[in-house]
């Protein structure tokens, strides 16, 4: 119970997005164009969720706040919610489920084949969140799984550069946070890895 209401207020922060889209819809303040501003906010918003769940991690090794971790998965099925919100806008108010439509506009407009497959990529790693599945595939290998939500943040900053073309700003921004956030990991596995391998060098003792 105690943990629950610890995780409340994060819970509720995380629905904000969602709440401020019902409230702009149900007074009109979407715009001229409402299914385009729905797709464009649930996208970045499942951006913006997986950079944060990749800032927690370096953020608990530069505190030392272990706590942290406790809010780790709530955040990544968060990105995977708003993720899903996305593709069912895309899918549904833009495409009314016309598969062969879909077809059509994967093959000719590369950036969703690259947001789908970054949407894909999420799907595993929503379906293995829980305590239950870490036992069953163990540490590693499910580290080794979670890890797909490298590529997945990668290709989603991808996906946002290549829909905006003209104003990369944003996308610039958040490419460069997503490289700053796996450059630390990377920096952090060299720093802290075992010299496996390495021979101390001796020296050569002199002739007398």
């Amino acid at each position: 119970m105690k943990r629950f209401l610890q995780k409340m207020p994060v819970f509720v922060a995380c629905l904000v997005p969602l709440a401020w889209l019902v409230w702009a819809g149900l007074a009109g303040r979407l715009g001229a164009n409402p299914i385009s501003e729905i797709t464009n906010e649930t996208g970045t918003w499942t951006l913006r969720f997986l950079m944060i769940t990749l800032t927690i991690t370096p953020l608990r090794r530069l505190t030392g706040w272990n706590a942290l971790v406790r809010y780790r998965r709530m955040l990544g099925l968060f990105a995977f919610f708003y993720g899903t919100l996305h593709l069912t806008t895309y899918v549904w108010l833009d495409q009314f489920f016309d598969a062969a439509e879909i077809v059509k506009d994967v093959a000719k407009r590369p950036f969703i084949t690259v947001g789908f497959t970054a949407f894909v990529l999420m799907v595993p790693l929503a379906l293995t969140s829980t305590t239950a599945s870490i036992r069953r595939l163990g540490g590693k290998r499910w580290q080794a799984l979670h890890r797909l939500v490298y590529v997945s943040a990668t290709l989603g900053v991808v996906h946002y550069w290549w829909l905006v073309k003209a104003d990369v700003s944003r996308p610039f921004a958040y490419g460069a946070i997503v490289a700053v956030l796996l450059g630390a990991r990377l920096a952090y596995r060299f720093l802290t890895a075992p010299a496996h391998g390495r021979r101390l060098v001796q020296p050569r003792p002199r002739s007398a």
